[in-house]
């Protein structure tokens, strides 16, 4: 029998009794609440790693959803926002270091050839959506199964697997994540399945001449990873084209991850705009709009409305300054891709001796596991799928001191700390290795 390890989480236990009477759930994000006598709260991060109030240390897979691309506390980063703070910090005017990281975002990114700043991947997909209405003078817009652009109203609708009945010819309901969200809002939502050319085609044929923009994910960070093929997105550029709708590459989590153009490069694929994030300044809040210079050029009186107080701060730019530049000018992105592949090598290795079935989706540098033959190619493949081992695994793998989200739609993210630790890849497996055996020993079957 695999020993069962022993976690202590008495202290943030404690703080969770006193902070869920301030604050709803005890946590500033509903998603950080993991249960009452499971929620940790962080000490602090450095490199790959994460220690919380009970000094418990943990290899972090999580990496904040993915901003801490270089790791946490990186000594580079951190320095050129200390200057950054010598600038003033907030001025609601702006300064020379904007031009600077734009500049450095279109050297990346082909499609960026105007930048615009935000603080958030949310605000930056509102904006985004803003703009195309703005430039089309349309209001609807088509999303796809799985994906996610963030908490505003407008793209919190999903399709109800839940209730859906896979083997009827209809289609699951759109349905709002939660409550708050106007009803209203979704005449103007449409949903396609992912990878599905022909609903694709069926799609922009019904409701082209209506759409603002079509909103797309190629990997979709909150479902495991998921990956349109290429010819996919291919498609939805051409009926763009096509129809006069603005093709939205959402990379808020893949952008300056899987490469230094973002998985848009990698595919071949120009959008008309396109939005960046959680990588931009290793996990200072900046994040970005950009695209073809004559719809952002919609930015303006009397066009598309865009601004914030805390837009273009001069920390979080400095940041962003610094970073694009370590993965742009250094090996940092083949330092993270090649520890992904050898983590899912070593998993691999893992589950092969147990002769369990797996696979992996996404890329090296924020990848999902399934127990599975195959990966699911979209997001109806992947409700009806079993996770149920994913989840126990993962449960384990917090009291061996790994942490990945809970949640089995989350990837796991890779730092360039975790390929210069030589620690963390040994360890990381160790772990997996016990967590595996735990499930197996505990009830949970996976496909053979």
């Amino acid at each position: 029998m695999t020993k069962r390890p022993a976690r202590t989480l008495a202290k943030s236990n404690a703080q969770f009794q006193r902070a869920v009477k301030k604050l709803p759930l005890g946590v500033s994000s509903t998603f950080r609440y993991w249960g009452d006598d499971r929620t940790i709260y962080v000490h602090h991060g450095k490199g790959g790693r994460t220690w919380d109030i009970d000094d418990n240390c943990y290899i972090d897979y999580r990496l904040g959803y993915g901003p801490a691309i270089l790791g946490y506390a990186d000594d580079r980063v951190d320095a050129a926002a200390r200057r950054g703070m010598e600038v003033g910090g907030v001025f609601a005017l702006s300064t020379e270091r904007e031009l600077i990281v734009a500049e450095r975002i279109s050297k990346m990114v082909p499609a960026a050839e105007l930048v615009r700043f935000s603080n958030s991947g949310t605000e930056a997909v509102m904006a985004a959506l803003r703009l195309a209405r703005a430039y089309t003078g349309r209001e609807q817009y088509l999303l796809v199964e799985g994906g996610y652009h963030g908490l505003f109203d407008a793209a919190m609708w999903m399709s109800n697997m839940d209730d859906w009945d896979a083997g009827s010819k209809e289609d699951p309901e759109l349905v709002p994540y939660g409550k708050g969200i106007p009803p209203t809002v979704k005449r103007l939502a449409h949903i396609t399945p992912m990878n599905d050319f022909q609903r694709l085609e069926d799609a922009f044929n019904r409701h082209g001449d209506k759409l603002a923009a079509m909103l797309i994910e190629p990997i979709q960070g909150n479902c495991c990873s998921i990956m349109a093929r290429a010819e996919f997105v291919r498609l939805a550029r051409e009926l763009c084209t096509k129809h006069g709708v603005m093709l939205i590459i959402d990379e808020v989590k893949s952008g300056f991850r899987v490469g230094k153009s973002g998985i848009q490069g990698i595919m071949g694929v120009t959008p008309d705009i396109t939005t960046f994030a959680k990588a931009v300044a290793n996990g200072y809040p900046i994040a970005v709009v950009a695209g073809r210079e004559e719809v952002m050029r919609m930015f303006r009186y009397g066009g598309a409305s865009h601004g914030g107080t805390y837009t273009a701060h001069s920390v979080s730019l400095a940041a962003a300054e610094e970073t694009l530049r370590i993965l742009d000018e250094t090996p940092a992105l083949e330092t993270i891709a090649t520890y992904g592949r050898d983590l899912m090598v070593g998993i691999s290795k893992i589950l092969d001796a147990r002769r369990i079935v797996h696979s992996y989706t996404g890329h090296p540098s924020m990848f999902g596991l399934f127990f599975t033959e195959t990966p699911p190619d979209n997001y109806r493949a992947w409700k009806t799928s079993n996770y149920s081992f994913y989840d126990a695994m993962a449960h384990y793998l917090h009291d061996l001191n790994i942490i990945v989200e809970p949640d089995s739609r989350e990837p796991w993210f890779i730092c360039e700390a975790h390929g210069l630790d030589n620690s963390c890849l040994t360890d990381t497996l160790k772990a997996v290795e016990a967590a595996v055996d735990l499930v197996l020993e505990h009830g949970v079957e996976a496909a053979h």
